[in-house]
C-alpha cells in the first residue's frame, strides 16, 4: 500500500472551504511564506499581511450583523409597534447581507457544476427561513455559520504564524566580509562563496561553512532541541541557527532561496496539499450525502401532504429548514483538514516535518520499523575505544601511531588523531607510504611503523595473536620495528536516546524492530543485542537493503525505514513511510523521504508515530462528535422537536468545539 509518489507537482495552499475564499478553498493567508523566490517571498509576505487586515476587516461587518440581529430580536421581544412589515424586513435583511452575501454568491456560481455543497444548503435554509418570516432564524444561521469561519480562519491563522515565527525569522541583512571591511547588504543578493560575519546573538541567514576556529549555536528553530550545539572550524551551520558565543565568519555553501530553511518552509506549506485518507473519505462522503439530504429535505415539505390531514405547507417547509441546516458539513468541512494541519504543525515544532496528512495517518499504521545503523542508531563517528601496547611508553605508540595516520583521510585515521591531540606534531615522520587494502607503512623518528590489518602484518611476516581477530570492533593493528606493538580499537557509538527511542516504539505498537547496515554483520549484531532488536543484518549492499524490506512488505506488513537518505534513497522509496534522519542539508534526504527528521534522535521516530496517532484520534473524534449531534437533531427536526435556533446552534457549536479540539493538538506535548 505504497503512498503515491507522483503527488500533484503544483500544490495548493491548505484546503479548507470557506466562502470568502471559495475561488481558492482556505484560507490563503502565508499561502506564499515558503516561496523559495526572493520576489515572490516578498510578494507573499505582503500578501500574508494584507489577509490578515482584511480578515479583521471582516469582522466589521460581522460584529454590524450581530448587532442588528440582536435590536431586531429584542425589538420582537418588546412588541413594538413600528418594527413590523418592511422595517423589519429591511433591519433583518441588512444584517443578513452584511453576513450572507458572499455565501450566496457562491451557492450561485457553483450551480455551473455541482450545486450540492454546503453553501447551497446554507442559502436555501436561510433564504427559506425568509421565505416564512422567520427573519431573526435565518439571519442567525448565516451570522453563526460565518462566526465559525472566523474562528476557522483564525486557528489556521496561528498555526501558520507559530510556524513560521518558529523558523522564518532570520535577518534580511548580513554583514558582507570585503576588501574594505564589512558591508550591510541584502541576504538574497549574496553569493555562493562569499564571507558573512555573524555577530553574537544573531541569527544566521544563509547556510555556510564556519571559517572561525568554533562557536555554539542556538539551533532550537531547525531542531527543536534548545541544548546549544558547538561547530567547529569547517563544520556546516544552517540558516536559522542564533550565534550564541562570538562574532564568527561563514563562507556561503547555498544560495538564499536554497538553504536548507528555505526547503523546510516549502515542505510545511506543501503539506497541506496531501491529503490523508480520512479526509478523502469525508470529501467523497460529503458529494454524496449533500444531495441525498437535500431531496430527503424537499420530501420532507411535500410528501407529508398526502399523509397528514391538516398538512401546513410553512410547518413541513420549516421542519426542512431545520433539516438542511444540521445536515450541513461543516464541521466536518472544516476541522478534519484543520486537525492534521495541526498535527504537521505539532511535528514541525518537535524537529520533524511531514510531507502531507496522508503520511500523520500512514505512521498510525507502521508495525514494522527497518532502520539504518550509522548515523540512524549511532553517531556516525568512529572513536578510539580501547589502545593496548606492549611498549612501555604508552603515550608514545599513541602519538607514534597518530603521526602516520595524519597523512591519510580515512574515518578510522582521523579518529586516531583525534584521540592523539596535537601530540603526535612533535614526531618527525617520514618515508609513509599507503598499502592499498592494508594500512600505512612509515618511520617515525627513525622506527618503523606498521598500522592497518592484520593483512597487512602478515604480509611483513609479523607475528600476532590470532585471538585478536574475534575483536567485534574495527581493530588497527601496530608493528614497531619488524615486532607485534600493540593494537587500537575503534568503533561507532550508540546514540545516547536509542534504548528510549526502541522502548518508546514498542510502547506505540511497533511489532518488529529490525536493522540493516553496511557495516561488518559482528558489529551490527553487537548494537542488535545492546538494543534488543528483534532483527539486525549486516554486510548489505543497498539492493540487500532493498530486498529485506520487500520480503517485509510482502509478509503483510506496513513497513517504516528509517536512513540518512542518501545512501538509503532507494530502500527509503520503497519503504510505506520513508523517513530521512538528520537530512537537513541532504538534497537527497529532502527529494526522497517522506519524513524528515530535523534531528539526529531516534527517539523522534516514536515522537513521529504518537503525533500521527494524537491526531487521528482527534480527528476521529471530530467525526464522530458532528455525526452524533448531528443524527440527534436531524431526527428532532424532522419530528419538529428542534427548531432552526437549536439547529444552528447543534451545527454552528460542533463546528466550535471541532475547531478547538483540532487547535488542541498544537499545545500537546509528545516527548
Amino acid at each position: 500500500m505504497k503512498k503515491n509518489k507522483d503527488i500533484e507537482k503544483d500544490f495548493k495552499p491548505l484546503e479548507i472551504t470557506s466562502p470568502r475564499t471559495a475561488e481558492a478553498p482556505g484560507p490563503n493567508v502565508g499561502a506564499e511564506c515558503c516561496s523559495t523566490d526572493g520576489k515572490t517571498k516578498q510578494a507573499g509576505a505582503e500578501e500574508h499581511e494584507h489577509a490578515e487586515e482584511e480578515a479583521k476587516s471582516s469582522y466589521v461587518p460581522t460584529a454590524i450583523s450581530l448587532f442588528l440581529l440582536l435590536a431586531g430580536i429584542l425589538l420582537d421581544y418588546l412588541d413594538t409597534p413600528w418594527f413590523t412589515g418592511y422595517v423589519r424586513l429591511l433591519v433583518y435583511g441588512i444584517a443578513y447581507v452584511l453576513v450572507g452575501w458572499r455565501v450566496v454568491w457562491h451557492a450561485v456560481k457553483s450551480l455551473r457544476s455541482s450545486f450540492f455543497n454546503e453553501f447551497f444548503l446554507m442559502s436555501m435554509a436561510t433564504l427559506g427561513a425568509f421565505y416564512i418570516g422567520e427573519y431573526a432564524e435565518g439571519v442567525a444561521v448565516m451570522l453563526f455559520y460565518v462566526i465559525g469561519e472566523h474562528f476557522q480562519e483564525a486557528a489556521v491563522l496561528r498555526s501558520r504564524r507559530s510556524i513560521k515565527a518558529l523558523i522564518d525569522n532570520r535577518p534580511d541583512e548580513v554583514g558582507l566580509v570585503t576588501e574594505t571591511g564589512v558591508v550591510t547588504v541584502k541576504a538574497k543578493q549574496v553569493q555562493v562563496g562569499d564571507v558573512v560575519q555573524v555577530k553574537a546573538g544573531e541569527k544566521v541567514a544563509l547556510d555556510g561553512e564556519l571559517l572561525s576556529e568554533r562557536s555554539s549555536f542556538n539551533t532550537a528553530a531547525l531542531t527543536g532541541e534548545s541544548k546549544p550545539d558547538t561547530k567547529k572550524k569547517g563544520e556546516t551551520v544552517l540558516a536559522g541557527m542564533i550565534n550564541l558565543d562570538r562574532v564568527i565568519e561563514l563562507k556561503v555553501t547555498s544560495a538564499y532561496e536554497n538553504s536548507a530553511l528555505s526547503k523546510i518552509l516549502k515542505l510545511v506549506e506543501e503539506a497541506g496539499s496531501r491529503k490523508a485518507k480520512t479526509q478523502q473519505l469525508i470529501t467523497r462522503l460529503a458529494k454524496v450525502y449533500t444531495p441525498i439530504v437535500f431531496f430527503l429535505a424537499v420530501g420532507l415539505t411535500f410528501i407529508p401532504y398526502f399523509f397528514v390531514e391538516s398538512y401546513d405547507f410553512n410547518e413541513w417547509l420549516y421542519r426542512a429548514l431545520v433539516f438542511l441546516v444540521i445536515s450541513c458539513p461543516c464541521a466536518l468541512v472544516i476541522s478534519i483538514p484543520l486537525g492534521y494541519f495541526g498535527g504537521i504543525g505539532a511535528a514541525s515544532r518537535n524537529g520533524i516535518l511531514f510531507k502531507g496528512s496522508n503520511f500523520l495517518d500512514l505512521m498510525t499504521q507502521v508495525d514494522t520499523v527497518v532502520m539504518d545503523k550509522t548515523g540512524t542508531l549511532t553517531e556516525g563517528v568512529f572513536k578510539v575505544q580501547r589502545v593496548e601496547t606492549l611498549l612501555e611508553d604508552k603515550a608514545w605508540f599513541m602519538s607514534a601511531v597518530a603521526a602516520i595516520e595524519n597523512v591519510s583521510t580515512h574515518p578510522i585515521a582521523k579518529a586516531i588523531v583525534a584521540e592523539a591531540g596535537s601530540a603526535y606534531q612533535q614526531h618527525t615522520v617520514s618515508e609513509v607510504e599507503e598499502i592499498s587494502g592494508h594500512g600505512l607503512k612509515g618511520n617515525v623518528d627513525g622506527r618503523q611503523l606498521l598500522v592497518g590489518n592484520g593483512r597487512l602484518l602478515e604480509k611483513y611476516d609479523v607475528l600476532y595473536d590470532p585471538s585478536l581477530k574475534e575483536i567485534v570492533e574495527t581493530i588497527v593493528l601496530v608493528a614497531v620495528d619488524g615486532a607485534y606493538a600493540g593494537y587500537i580499537t575503534i568503533a561507532d557509538k550508540t546514540k545516547e536516546d536509542a534504548p528510549l527511542a526502541v522502548r518508546r516504539m514498542r510502547e506505540l505498537g511497533v511489532k518488529r524492530l529490525v536493522m540493516l547496515s553496511g557495516d561488518k554483520d559482528s558489529i551490527v549484531q553487537k548494537v542488535a543485542r545492546e538494543l534488543k532488536l528483534d532483527e539486525a543484518h549486516g554486510g548489505l549492499l543497498p539492493q540487500d537493503k532493498v530486498s529485506k524490506v520487500e520480503a517485509l512488505k510482502a509478509e503483510g506488513r506496513t513497513v517504516a525505514f528509517v536512513g540518512d537518505g542518501i545512501n538509503d534513497a532507494p530502500v527509503i522509496t520503497l519503504a510505506d513511510v520513508g523517513m530521512a534522519m538528520g537530512g537537513l542539508g541532504s538534497d537527497a534526504a529532502i527529494e526522497t523521504a517522506d519524513v524528515v527528521i530535523q534531528t539526529d534522535h531516534p527517539s523522534k521516530i516514536a515522537t513521529a508515530i504518537s503525533i500521527g496517532k494524537k491526531t487521528k484520534q482527534v480527528v476521529w473524534q471530530n467525526i464522530t462528535l458532528a455525526f452524533a449531534v448531528k443524527a440527534i437533531v436531524l431526527i428532532l427536526g424532522a419530528g419538529g422537536l428542534a427548531s432552526l435556533w437549536e439547529a444552528v446552534f447543534a451545527d454552528v457549536g460542533v463546528a466550535f468545539l471541532a475547531i478547538l479540539n483540532a487547535v488542541r493538538i498544537q499545545r500537546m506535548k509528545f516527548d
